[in-house]
């Protein structure tokens, strides 16, 4: 194999599109999950391991992917991976109890700043769905505030107004509710209210007109979904101080941001506290395992007595747990692990923005090391939903295919993530990829 900062060696994708062919005769729309149709063909790979991923093509791609997230550690992370393969003749699933829940939830209990008491279940948006439940339950409320471009999950009462067009989603000081699916009910739209992300003014104006009503804010503490937007200096000091005042309940959806942007979250980096939280994806390193976490008054109410009810057999189950249990011990071994995976980060960002520079063309790259976002425009950045909107989507399109051609997988939304295993050699191929790719546009 050639050295990969010198390749430039065009990769097909032939096997994969004959792949998606077949399986459009048994699946669904050939994948099982939409936000896979964004590749042209959707790919089909053998393996993956570290930071890289084997197509059936006979391809082998640098991956900034990573699952949409969960592999911070690298695919199938030897650390992990013994831990678990060690963990399976004891059970997977076994509607009760083991120790290893108890362990986790401690661990989770000194790292996670709002984690009084903790449940698990599977998957991100149950979590968010449990976690609404839960702030109704405690304030006799029912609606709830969330704000345009953010996404929380694809069950009906949250999957709205993540991605809508500019034509039907009303003022940008005061969103439409949009729905995003077909049968989605349009009561559902009657549960909520959409705000624009980084206004103060707009928060403060909903809670005094409807606070009565609203049980619960949900955000992303950082846009991670739409841009990678981070929260204006004062911008969740003010929404934590307007939720407290009105009674409202803060729930911080940390699904992505959780053990990315530090073992203790995007509430730990920002020294913000919320109510309630929610995290998946890099708590397992990729197996399937979610949480929500709070304080004790609002997650006592899953107790019999609370009448709050959470269920679900694959919660705790022992695969996922081990999981977690080995994923918090990687992240944690080394303090360095973090401040190192946000340098090569940094330096990824930086020399994307000097290639687009010497291209000529108008890249925005903004977020963290951890997690960033690349967008074809000429902002200096964007700050929701509506300016992320303005940038070319067809052009970064084309960018992550040209990426892809070139060796490098990101997501075509332009969101990027690292992992830990991503070391100099990956940083310096994938700029090389990149210049390549830049030029192709």
């Amino acid at each position: 194999m050639p050295d990969e900062g010198s390749r430039s060696v065009t990769l097909s994708f032939e096997k994969s599109a004959a792949f998606y062919a077949q399986a459009m005769r048994s699946v669904a729309g050939g994948v099982n999950s939409n936000v896979r149709y964004g590749e042209s063909p959707p790919l089909f790979f053998d393996r993956a391991e570290g930071p890289r991923l084997h197509d059936v093509d006979g391809n082998v791609l640098i991956d900034f992917v990573l699952g949409n997230g969960p592999a911070i550690l690298g695919h199938a992370a030897p650390s992990v991976i013994g831990p678990v393969a060690a963990s399976l003749g004891a059970g997977q699933s076994i509607a009760g109890q083991h120790r290893g829940e108890i362990e986790l939830a401690e661990r989770l209990q000194r790292i996670i700043p709002s984690a009084d008491l903790v449940r698990f279940s599977v998957t991100g948006s149950e979590a968010v769905h449990a976690a609404i439940r839960l702030a109704r339950g405690y304030t006799g409320r029912t609606k709830f505030v969330k704000f345009e471009g953010q996404y929380h999950g694809w069950l009906d009462n949250v999957f709205i107004s993540t991605k809508p067009g500019l034509n039907e989603a009303g003022p940008q000081a005061a969103p439409e509710a949009v729905l995003m699916s077909r049968g989605q009910p349009e009561r559902v739209k009657d549960e909520l209210i959409v705000l624009p992300w980084n206004d103060t003014a707009a928060l403060a104006r909903a809670l005094e007109a409807h606070g009565a009503d609203i049980a619960a804010v949900v955000t992303e503490p950082v846009m991670c979904n739409a841009g990678v937007i981070p929260p204006r200096p004062g911008y969740l000091e003010a929404m934590r101080k307007l939720c407290s005042e009105t009674g409202t309940v803060l729930i911080f959806d940390e699904v992505i941001t959780g053990f990315r942007l530090g073992l203790g979250g995007a509430q730990a980096r920002f020294g913000i506290t919320p109510d309630l939280s929610v995290f998946a994806k890099a708590i397992a390193n990729g197996f399937p395992l979610s949480i929500v976490a709070g304080k004790r008054a609002i997650m006592e109410l899953v107790e019999a007595k609370g009448h709050v009810v959470h269920s679900g057999t694959y919660n705790g189950n022992m695969t996922s747990v081990t999981a977690a249990l080995a994923t918090l011990e990687a992240l944690g071994a080394d303090p360095q692990n973090y401040a190192r995976m946000e340098a090569r980060g940094e330096r990824l960002m930086e020399g994307l923005r000097h290639s687009a520079r010497r291209h000529g063309r108008d890249l925005l790259v903004q977020g963290f090391g951890a997690v960033f976002c690349t967008l074809f425009t000429s902002a200096k950045e964007v700050t929701d939903f509506r300016s992320m909107a303005a940038a070319d989507a067809a052009r970064m399109t084309a960018f992550a295919a040209a990426l892809a051609r070139n060796g490098v997988r990101t997501t075509p939304r332009g969101v990027w993530f690292m992992s830990m295993a991503h070391g100099d050699n990956e940083i310096d191929a994938t700029l090389a990829a990149a210049d390549r790719a830049i030029a192709e546009l």
